[in-house]
């Protein structure tokens, strides 16, 4: 049977796959799996659940607080707030748990769970195969006194507290004088990535900021950047900020609505921490998908690049085994350590900003530093992902572009962790050349794994 938890958490169609049954199962699991941890401290644990702007979030927040005050822990009901927010709250409070109903940038009829510990560190693998492990068992619930209490009134205070560590990550740096465009992609951070922006002394023009429940990631936010590009250059901004639904991710745009990508951010903030002696042991991580430009940029800046499988958490992880303090993906989630334990996009949209304001370049000017060779990516579906790295046709034909593509590029074939499909992605001095093999690798993924 496949592994319900995916690379961020449990995902599916909300009600469908996603179940209210299953929310408070897999909530009532967590509770009993990180108490015999010993991730709880006393008789009286309590967790942070929250939300993103869809509909279907609010019954199944709904199901999580139940489920957790049911195996007696005390719940804050924090409500809509980003992912790092709640992650950033679960250490700022102190809390043994965090529950975020999210999912992220994809569609609105999907939704999702994940799962935070003390210290708003996500769950390794073996803790969620352990919750995994855990559904529908029996158990000896508590009752009377011993179930937990669940307080609705203070997300409005814990939001705030939030946004106020936003604006102190920018210390005595200001954005007085930057106008700057925040598509907030009706999602999570319609509460938060204007008025921390407009703290720090920008100019704030804020779009895709009304969410009603449907119209999270529609044609808005990171995965649809055509609206904002237009705007910034429409309002002649010097910059444009891109976040998905649950604002975990954040994409750029220069003022010519040219796009600054998850690994342009990377390597100005890279070269920005080495400058000040931040960049711990002169090395970015970041995972196999990211463009080959960025590679030979940091090479060229005496910058090493660690690189991880695609997934922010096993960003997060070697960042965290080694000490580093930059990392991400070029999707737009980027963890900046000193900061915050996950990835934020506010936080990053904020920094990036910060980057122009204390050296009075533009962002265009910026991101030159780096060169992306084409890149082209085919997504496979209806296919057995499962077996990508092992069938041995496929592994000799990839061998064998690597091999064409030499040191001008790459290809890197994956199955999807969040989806049921394999990503061909493949790396080229032209785009040309790129599209050639791509699609020679897709048709014999199609041809070797269907179903």
């Amino acid at each position: 049977m496949a592994r319900l938890f995916g690379t961020d958490g449990v995902r599916g169609v909300a009600n469908k796959d996603l179940t209210a049954q299953l929310a408070m199962d897999l909530a009532i699991a967590a509770a009993r799996v990180l108490g015999e941890a010993g991730a709880f401290h006393g008789d009286r644990p309590t967790a942070l659940v929250g939300r993103d702007t869809r509909i279907s979030g609010e019954f199944l927040s709904a199901a999580v607080c139940a489920g957790l005050a049911s195996a007696g822990v005390d719940v804050v009901d924090v409500g809509v707030v980003p992912t790092p927010g709640l992650a950033f709250l679960v250490d700022d409070q102190d809390s043994a748990l965090g529950v975020m109903l999210s999912a992220s940038h994809n569609p609105m009829p999907d939704n999702g769970i994940k799962f935070f510990q003390r210290g708003g560190v996500k769950l390794d693998d073996f803790l969620e195969d352990q919750i995994e492990a855990r559904l529908g068992q029996p158990w000896q619930a508590p009752t009377g006194g011993a179930v937990g209490h669940i307080d609705s009134d203070a997300g409005d205070a814990l939001l705030h507290r939030y946004i106020d560590s936003l604006v102190a990550s920018l210390g005595e740096v200001r954005l007085d004088g930057l106008k700057i465009v925040i598509d907030a992609a009706n999602g999570a951070a319609s509460l938060t990535a204007v008025p921390a922006f407009e703290a720090s002394g920008a100019t704030v023009i804020g779009m895709n900021n009304t969410p009603d429940g449907l119209n999270i990631n529609d044609n808005a936010g990171s995965t649809h950047i055509g609206g904002l590009q237009a705007a910034v250059v429409e309002h002649g901004a010097d910059l444009g900020v891109a976040l998905d639904g649950d604002a975990d991710r954040c994409l750029a745009v220069d003022a010519d609505g040219n796009l600054v990508d998850g690994d342009k951010i990377m390597a100005i903030l890279a070269l920005h921490l080495k400058a000040q002696g931040k960049l711990h042991n002169n090395t970015l991580v970041a995972t196999i998908m990211s463009n080959l430009g960025l590679l030979n940029a940091m090479r060229d800046h005496g910058i090493q690049v660690e690189q991880t499988r695609v997934g922010d958490r096993y960003v997060l992880e070697a960042m965290a085994a080694d000490g580093f303090t930059l990392g991400g993906e070029q999707s737009g989630h980027i963890i900046m350590s000193e900061y915050a334990n996950t990835g934020d996009g506010v936080l990053t949209g904020l920094q990036l900003a910060a980057c122009m304001a204390s050296s009075g370049r533009t962002a265009a000017d910026l991101a030159s530093v780096m060169t992306t060779l084409p890149q082209v990516m085919i997504n496979v579906p209806n296919v057995d992902k499962m077996r990508a790295g092992i069938d041995p046709e496929i592994t000799q034909a990839v061998t064998s572009a690597n091999r064409e593509l030499g040191n001008g590029g790459r290809v890197v074939l994956r199955p999807s962790g969040t989806e049921p499909l394999v990503r061909v992605m493949v790396e080229a001095t032209t785009s040309e050349h790129a599209r050639e093999v791509a699609e020679r690798l897709a048709k014999l993924v199609a041809a070797r794994l269907a179903l």
